[in-house]
Protein backbone atom coordinates (compact mmCIF):
# COMPACT_ATOMS: atom_id res chain seq x y z
CA UNK A 1 0.00 0.00 0.00
CA UNK A 2 3.04 2.28 0.05
CA UNK A 3 2.87 2.64 -3.72
CA UNK A 4 1.73 6.06 -4.79
CA UNK A 5 -1.07 6.25 -7.35
CA UNK A 6 0.19 7.96 -10.50
CA UNK A 7 -2.16 9.65 -12.92
CA UNK A 8 -0.59 8.59 -16.22
CA UNK A 9 -3.24 10.46 -18.23
CA UNK A 10 -2.28 13.77 -16.62
CA UNK A 11 1.40 13.07 -17.35
CA UNK A 12 0.85 12.06 -20.96
CA UNK A 13 0.92 14.30 -24.02
CA UNK A 14 -2.77 13.56 -24.45
CA UNK A 15 -4.86 16.68 -25.08
CA UNK A 16 -8.52 16.63 -24.02
CA UNK A 17 -10.87 19.04 -25.78
CA UNK A 18 -14.25 19.61 -24.16
CA UNK A 19 -16.50 21.56 -26.52
CA UNK A 20 -18.63 22.52 -23.54
CA UNK A 21 -15.71 24.73 -22.40
CA UNK A 22 -16.24 26.87 -25.49
CA UNK A 23 -20.00 27.31 -24.96
CA UNK A 24 -20.65 31.08 -25.18
CA UNK A 25 -23.00 32.78 -22.76
CA UNK A 26 -26.07 34.49 -24.18
CA UNK A 27 -29.71 33.61 -24.58
CA UNK A 28 -30.76 31.85 -27.76
CA UNK A 29 -33.95 33.24 -29.32
CA UNK A 30 -36.18 31.91 -32.08
CA UNK A 31 -37.74 34.85 -33.96
CA UNK A 32 -40.75 33.81 -36.06
CA UNK A 33 -41.82 36.36 -38.67
CA UNK A 34 -45.15 34.67 -39.48
CA UNK A 35 -47.08 37.20 -37.39
CA UNK A 36 -45.77 39.97 -39.62
CA UNK A 37 -47.28 38.37 -42.74
CA UNK A 38 -50.77 38.93 -44.05
CA UNK A 39 -52.79 35.90 -42.90
CA UNK A 40 -49.45 34.32 -41.97
CA UNK A 41 -48.55 33.66 -45.62
CA UNK A 42 -48.18 36.84 -47.67
CA UNK A 43 -45.37 39.33 -47.18
CA UNK A 44 -46.62 42.80 -47.96
CA UNK A 45 -43.56 44.99 -48.18
CA UNK A 46 -45.08 48.17 -46.75
CA UNK A 47 -46.62 46.34 -43.74
CA UNK A 48 -43.49 44.28 -43.19
CA UNK A 49 -41.26 47.35 -43.20
CA UNK A 50 -43.61 49.00 -40.70
CA UNK A 51 -43.29 46.02 -38.32
CA UNK A 52 -39.51 46.09 -38.65
CA UNK A 53 -39.40 49.83 -37.99
CA UNK A 54 -41.70 49.70 -34.94
CA UNK A 55 -40.23 46.60 -33.29
CA UNK A 56 -38.11 47.03 -30.14
CA UNK A 57 -34.83 45.46 -31.28
CA UNK A 58 -32.99 46.37 -28.08
CA UNK A 59 -34.61 43.39 -26.34
CA UNK A 60 -32.18 41.15 -28.27
CA UNK A 61 -29.06 42.74 -26.79
CA UNK A 62 -26.32 40.11 -26.35
CA UNK A 63 -28.59 37.34 -27.60
CA UNK A 64 -28.18 34.84 -30.43
CA UNK A 65 -31.12 35.04 -32.83
CA UNK A 66 -32.47 32.39 -35.22
CA UNK A 67 -34.91 33.78 -37.79
CA UNK A 68 -37.66 31.50 -39.05
CA UNK A 69 -41.03 31.55 -40.70
CA UNK A 70 -43.09 28.70 -39.30
CA UNK A 71 -45.62 28.81 -42.12
CA UNK A 72 -45.09 27.67 -45.70
CA UNK A 73 -44.80 31.26 -46.89
CA UNK A 74 -42.17 32.14 -49.45
CA UNK A 75 -39.99 34.77 -47.84
CA UNK A 76 -37.64 36.83 -50.02
CA UNK A 77 -34.04 37.08 -48.84
CA UNK A 78 -34.30 40.86 -48.41
CA UNK A 79 -36.84 40.41 -45.59
CA UNK A 80 -34.37 38.47 -43.45
CA UNK A 81 -31.62 40.90 -44.46
CA UNK A 82 -33.74 43.86 -43.31
CA UNK A 83 -34.27 42.25 -39.90
CA UNK A 84 -30.57 41.40 -39.65
CA UNK A 85 -29.64 45.03 -40.27
CA UNK A 86 -31.82 46.06 -37.32
CA UNK A 87 -30.42 43.29 -35.11
CA UNK A 88 -26.78 44.00 -36.02
CA UNK A 89 -26.16 46.49 -33.23
CA UNK A 90 -27.81 44.28 -30.58
CA UNK A 91 -27.51 40.55 -31.24
CA UNK A 92 -24.31 38.56 -30.99
CA UNK A 93 -25.23 36.53 -34.06
CA UNK A 94 -28.22 36.23 -36.39
CA UNK A 95 -28.95 33.33 -38.74
CA UNK A 96 -31.85 31.92 -40.74
CA UNK A 97 -32.84 28.57 -39.30
CA UNK A 98 -33.84 26.76 -36.12
CA UNK A 99 -32.06 26.78 -32.75
CA UNK A 100 -29.94 23.73 -33.65
CA UNK A 101 -28.74 25.48 -36.80
CA UNK A 102 -27.96 28.52 -34.65
CA UNK A 103 -25.86 26.45 -32.23
CA UNK A 104 -24.02 24.83 -35.12
CA UNK A 105 -23.27 28.25 -36.60
CA UNK A 106 -22.01 29.55 -33.25
CA UNK A 107 -19.71 26.57 -32.83
CA UNK A 108 -18.52 26.80 -36.43
CA UNK A 109 -17.31 30.33 -35.72
CA UNK A 110 -15.63 29.22 -32.49
CA UNK A 111 -13.92 26.20 -34.07
CA UNK A 112 -12.76 28.20 -37.10
CA UNK A 113 -11.19 30.71 -34.69
CA UNK A 114 -9.26 28.16 -32.62
CA UNK A 115 -5.49 28.44 -32.37
CA UNK A 116 -4.51 24.99 -33.58
CA UNK A 117 -0.79 25.22 -32.76
CA UNK A 118 -1.19 23.49 -29.39
CA UNK A 119 -2.83 20.48 -31.09
CA UNK A 120 -0.09 19.92 -33.68
CA UNK A 121 1.08 16.27 -33.72
CA UNK A 122 -0.68 15.54 -30.42
CA UNK A 123 -2.98 12.66 -29.46
CA UNK A 124 -6.37 14.28 -28.89
CA UNK A 125 -9.49 13.15 -27.10
CA UNK A 126 -12.66 15.01 -27.97
CA UNK A 127 -14.71 14.74 -24.82
CA UNK A 128 -18.31 13.65 -25.20
CA UNK A 129 -21.30 13.88 -22.90
CA UNK A 130 -21.83 17.55 -22.16
CA UNK A 131 -24.37 19.26 -19.94
CA UNK A 132 -24.68 22.22 -22.30
CA UNK A 133 -26.36 21.96 -25.71
CA UNK A 134 -23.32 21.25 -27.87
CA UNK A 135 -24.65 20.33 -31.33
CA UNK A 136 -23.51 17.06 -32.87
CA UNK A 137 -22.24 18.98 -35.88
CA UNK A 138 -19.69 20.71 -33.63
CA UNK A 139 -17.94 17.37 -33.10
CA UNK A 140 -17.73 16.85 -36.85
CA UNK A 141 -16.48 20.38 -37.45
CA UNK A 142 -13.80 19.96 -34.79
CA UNK A 143 -12.74 16.60 -36.22
CA UNK A 144 -12.37 18.15 -39.68
CA UNK A 145 -10.00 20.86 -38.48
CA UNK A 146 -7.98 18.54 -36.22
CA UNK A 147 -7.48 15.60 -38.58
CA UNK A 148 -4.81 17.23 -40.77
CA UNK A 149 -2.70 18.24 -37.75
CA UNK A 150 -3.35 15.71 -34.96
CA UNK A 151 -1.32 12.60 -34.29
CA UNK A 152 -4.52 10.78 -33.33
CA UNK A 153 -8.13 11.59 -32.51
CA UNK A 154 -10.30 9.75 -30.00
CA UNK A 155 -13.77 10.37 -28.62
CA UNK A 156 -14.97 9.98 -25.05
CA UNK A 157 -13.00 10.01 -21.80
CA UNK A 158 -9.34 9.17 -21.22
CA UNK A 159 -10.35 5.97 -19.38
CA UNK A 160 -12.67 4.73 -22.15
CA UNK A 161 -12.07 6.51 -25.42
CA UNK A 162 -13.07 5.34 -28.88
CA UNK A 163 -10.22 5.60 -31.40
CA UNK A 164 -11.29 7.46 -34.54
CA UNK A 165 -8.14 8.42 -36.41
CA UNK A 166 -4.42 7.74 -36.30
CA UNK A 167 -1.97 9.48 -38.62
CA UNK A 168 -0.04 7.10 -40.85
CA UNK A 169 3.72 7.18 -40.42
Amino acid sequence: MADEIINRVAQSKLVVIDLEDFYPQGERVLFDIKDWLYEGFVLREKDFRHHVKEHDWSQYKNQYVALICSTDAIIPAWAYMLITIELASYSKKTIIGDLNTLETSIYQSIINGLDLDSYQEKPIIIKGCSNKPVPENAYILLTEVLQPIAKSIMYGEACSSVPLFKKKK
